[in-house]
């Protein structure tokens, strides 16, 4: 049986974006094992063949009703399925799901039976919300950075934009290009609806929001936008931890300086 990606330049290319991140997530250290998910919203490219491509799993429920996803399509990282791996060959270590007309489930359509990631009501709900507030955002990537999660088992670090205000005075640039900064949502259960209620909270502040003692969880217009604003703020926290190890409370950017990026930059915060 042809792969999905082929004669479809466009959700190809997609789908090698998505494997190019998730080799960025493993060179990082921050996707041991199977550790990690990425959810895209691949919609855009499903043609009416794709449209009409009968399932290769049985009916699966989501275990939430979104209405907003009906007859949507979502390229996921496979349950179980290594980033290292997903890098290399990622039709064999994700697959491309339909959501069907009760929005409560979903069938898988190619290539290989992957079964999503176990946290896949937590990212769907995220693509809900973002259809429906009329968001471009189409991608969802959870990782393990190492420094941002070392820092979020600090309590001083958790309040609210404690840790934002610390990572965009680290280095210009964090607060050029993740200009939100950065949510925090106390620890709950991984993979629970408590969690996606939280992340989902924040996400309307934040594009990127730390789930403490656990890792991240970015939106994006795209999975490499998402990347990137997680890989920023990892930046400012190395910064942040070197200085540390090597004996100093580091200095940061001040408030006066971080407004003059604001009004210079047009950010909006």
């Amino acid at each position: 049986m042809k792969s999905i990606l082929e004669g479809r330049p466009g959700l190809k290319a997609e789908v090698e974006k998505i494997a190019e991140v998730a080799g960025y997530l493993w060179q990082n250290g921050w996707a041991e094992r199977n550790g990690g998910n990425i959810t895209v919203n691949v919609t855009e490219f499903a043609d009416e063949e794709i449209k009409q491509m009968p399932a290769i799993s049985e009916v699966k429920q989501i275990g939430v009703t979104l209405p907003a996803l009906k007859g949507c399509y979502f390229y996921c990282k496979g349950t179980g399925k290594r980033m290292r791996d997903l890098a290399r060959w990622p039709m064999d270590n994700g697959s491309v799901i339909r959501i069907l007309d009760d929005c409560a489930s979903y069938v898988i359509i190619a290539d290989n039976a992957v079964m999503p990631t176990s946290e896949l009501p937590s990212h769907l709900t995220v693509h809900a919300h973002l259809i429906e507030t009329g968001s471009n955002y189409k991608a969802t990537v959870h990782t393990h950075p190492i420094e941002l999660v070392a820092m979020s088992h600090s309590r001083k670090f958790l309040g609210k934009d404690v840790l934002t205000n610390i990572l965009w005075s680290m280095i210009p640039e964090t607060k050029a290009f993740c200009p939100l900064g950065l949510g925090v949502v106390p620890y709950e259960l991984p993979g629970s609806n408590t969690l996606a209620d939280a992340t989902l909270k924040e996400l309307e502040d934040y594009d990127v929001v730390l789930w403490e003692k656990h890792g991240v969880f970015a939106k994006g217009l795209d999975v490499m936008d998402a990347f990137d604003q997680i890989d920023v703020l990892s930046k400012s926290a190395k910064i942040y931890i070197n200085s540390k190890c090597m004996g100093f409370e580091p200095e940061g950017m001040s408030q006066e300086q971080l407004q003059e990026m604001t009004k210079a930059f047009n950010l909006p915060k």
